[in-house]
């Protein structure tokens, strides 16, 4: 074990005397000391610090408790074996320069996580701050938020935050996603359209939506497969034979964060989704072809909901499925939805009677014809 305590400097910081010095290249040059360069993997880092035996200074960038390496010494060595001495975080730096609070902000970290998870849940938030990485850098984050339809008009890259070499750079999401950007920068996503949402309610009614001789998925089995779609606040959903787009526009109300593309081969049930959606002032995309074939342009979806072709259909939408999605499909005929069910694992029917009043003030009960609705595949 090193002499305790371990000395954690947050840089611009100035470096104590040690007998091994822990930090990336930019925060080693000129520190006198034995070096011992943090790469990628963590692990030979942290045993090389374990082998010392005198004192050990690790070099930091700005907090290095704020998505920094004090988790990783803490799990390995004991928060009391760790004396930290932080300066301003980057991403209170970044805000500083713009001159913006941040006390109402998403801090997001694109290090060691998948970038399309970390573009999601910036994607969903109004204001945001995202830690890139070499293997995540500004531009590849650009490209992930435009597939994802964030709705952020301004974003700021900050590099180099508290050197001679900083750079604070607004842009258009266009601009980020076309540019070279420094990979250590944070990235400030700003003025957001993303509303505050309906109220918490699907399954509207059928004559909430304009349609053509009662062709649209009812709202009770509607309800029923939104539930089943488990909607994230931001990513991309697919509505496969949207018909008049009823459940491309109610996941676009309830997930106003989600990219919504609806897919319809007929010219006319196109304009008609297009009309429901303006009407309920939600963005959906409606995209005219035939599926599979015209899946092929279309950026992977985190959900997606089939309402119309054949299995062919559904095994394409599943091909491209991102990992951890689910479908939801619906179909009036068990011979059609039991393949389904066994690709997907799970089936229900939705048999529904509906109350219709009798001349003498009674009610009776009108079966509406049952949908067998099939979602998965299990996780």
């Amino acid at each position: 074990m090193p002499e305790l305590p371990i000395v954690v400097i947050g840089m611009p910081g100035t470096p104590v005397d040690a007998d091994l010095v822990v930090g990336g290249r930019r925060h080693l040059d000129g520190v006198p000391g034995r070096h011992l360069v943090i790469g990628g993997d963590l692990e030979p880092v942290l045993d090389g610090i374990a082998a010392e035996r005198g004192r050990v200074c690790v070099l930091a960038s700005g907090d290095p408790g704020f998505f920094g390496i004090v988790r990783a010494l803490a799990a390995r060595f004991g928060p009391e074996a760790l004396d930290v001495r932080p300066a301003p975080s980057s991403v209170s730096l970044a805000f500083a320069r713009l001159g913006l609070p941040w006390d109402d902000v998403t801090v997001v970290s694109a290090h060691g996580r998948p970038l399309r998870a970390a573009a999601r849940l910036a994607a969903a938030a109004p204001k945001v701050a995202v830690l890139t990485s070499p293997d995540s850098p500004p531009e590849a984050l650009g490209k992930e938020l435009l597939v994802l339809g964030a709705r952020h008009r301004r974003a700021a890259v900050c590099s180099r935050l508290g050197t001679p070499a900083e750079q604070v750079t607004e842009v258009e999401l266009a601009a980020l996603a076309g540019g070279t950007w420094d990979p250590l920068s944070v990235v400030v996503l700003l003025d957001a359209d993303i509303a505050t949402g309906p109220a918490l309610a699907w399954g509207l009614p059928e004559h909430a939506f304009a349609h053509r001789d009662g062709m649209i998925t009812k709202s009770e089995v509607r309800a029923v497969a939104l539930g089943k779609l488990g909607l994230p606040p931001a990513g991309v959903l697919w509505d496969v034979g949207t018909g008049s787009g009823s459940v491309a526009v109610e996941c676009a109300r309830l997930c106003p964060g989600l990219r919504v593309i609806a897919v319809e081969r007929d010219a006319d049930q196109a304009e008609r989704a297009r009309a429901n959606a303006a009407a309920h002032g939600v963005r959906v995309e409606v995209v005219e072809g035939e599926a599979p074939a015209v899946l092929a342009a279309l950026p992977d979806p985190d959900r997606a909901f089939v309402g119309g072709g054949g299995i062919d259909v559904l095994d394409a939408v599943l091909a491209r499925l991102t990992p951890g999605g689910r479908v939801v499909a619906a179909f009036a005929a068990l011979d059609r939805a039991a393949p389904a069910a066994a690709r997907l694992g799970h089936l229900v029917q939705v048999g529904v009677a509906r109350g219709r009043a009798l001349p003498d003030g009674g009610v009776r009960l009108a079966a509406e014809n049952p949908v067998f609705v099939a979602w998965g595949p299990e996780e």
